[in-house]
């Protein structure tokens, strides 16, 4: 079967639903851990839910169609099995296992890394959320200091305002602050997930090009128009943006390897069947080569991006 634009990598989730992912998340969570409760997880979903239609009481509805509600589901996702993978993997480098509390809490970050984007009701002042474009990490660390407690995790709120910041880049991450390896590892495995989360969803140069310029607009990053010179400008076109995602490709590859440790590798191990092929996964050692463009699993050698993004197939790739 096609992939289906709404659907993970698997084409088994749909990323647009709610239920549907949280339904995985649970499957993941009690497998790992059977006799522990999934409250914090439901609730988390159903919070994240109420606070991006604009149910939660002190908040607008998310107005950013980039970083909207499937984009948290999905990274949510890819955290959850980056997670999986690291527990049941033996890697040599492995310190200790996570344990039911702080998987809750990598999901729960994971959920809320971009709420920062959502302005409260009282905000007379933006007229989009896109606007806190270069801030929003702050902003949502500050939303889940106060959120944890409500949650019964207060103990863990000053990591989670640190760790969300792993996904961002208003601070290096080798500046971010954590109290031991272990929560370095779940940052490392949050950055990762946001950006594999991203590159792997069906309609990315769609997404780039649609949604996120628009953003890029609001929040100073790309021009409004030909007379637009603002300080920070980056992007003079949503045509710019597509043709320059190969150099961001690039660029989230040292930040992956380098910067966030290969992460990524967990997931690999997590993945029940092949992405490439759909057969059942055979080897359950996590990925050991970064720079690898073969599949673990079953040894199909595949392009990365950035041997496939030459400008003319990117135009060609986008619909509409």
């Amino acid at each position: 079967m096609e992939r289906r634009n709404d659907y993970d990598v698997t084409n088994q989730v749909n990323t647009t639903d709610p239920a549907s992912v949280i339904t995985e998340v649970n499957r993941i969570f009690l497998e790992l851990y059977p006799n522990s409760s999934t409250h914090v997880l439901n609730r988390s979903f159903r919070d994240l839910t109420r606070l991006h239609k604009g149910e939660y009481p002190g908040y607008r509805a998310c107005d950013t169609g980039y970083h909207n509600l499937q984009h948290s589901l999905d990274v949510t996702l890819a955290m959850a099995r980056l997670m999986d993978g690291y527990e049941r993997s033996h890697d040599s480098h492995r310190t200790e296992a996570l344990g039911a509390k702080l998987f809750r809490f990598g999901v729960v970050t994971a959920l809320f890394h971009d709420i920062g984007y959502l302005r409260k009701v009282n905000d007379m002042r933006h007229k989009n959320g896109a606007e806190y474009t270069l801030k929003h990490v702050t902003r949502g660390g500050k939303f889940l200091e106060e959120y944890m407690s409500r949650l019964g995790m207060a103990g863990l709120a000053p990591i989670a305002s640190q760790i969300i910041h792993f996904t961002g880049y208003e601070r290096p991450i080798r500046k971010i602050h954590v109290p031991n390896l272990t929560f370095r590892l779940l940052g490392n495995m949050l950055g990762t997930a946001d950006i594999i989360a991203q590159m792997a969803d069906r309609c990315y140069l769609e997404k780039c090009r649609d949604r996120l310029y628009p953003e890029f607009v609001e929040g100073g990053l790309a021009a409004r128009d030909d007379t637009d010179h603002r300080a920070g400008v980056m992007f003079k076109s949503a045509e710019d943006l597509v043709n320059k995602t190969p150099k961001f490709y690039e660029t989230a590859t040292v930040r992956l390897n380098d910067h966030l440790g290969s992460a990524y590798g967990y997931g690999i191990s997590a993945a029940r069947i092949c992405i490439w092929t759909k057969s059942p996964r055979i080897s359950t050692t996590p990925w050991k080569s970064p720079s690898s463009t073969i599949c673990h699993c079953c040894g199909a050698r595949r392009r990365t991006l950035a041997k496939m993004a030459s400008t003319s197939i990117i135009r060609t790739s986008l619909r509409g």
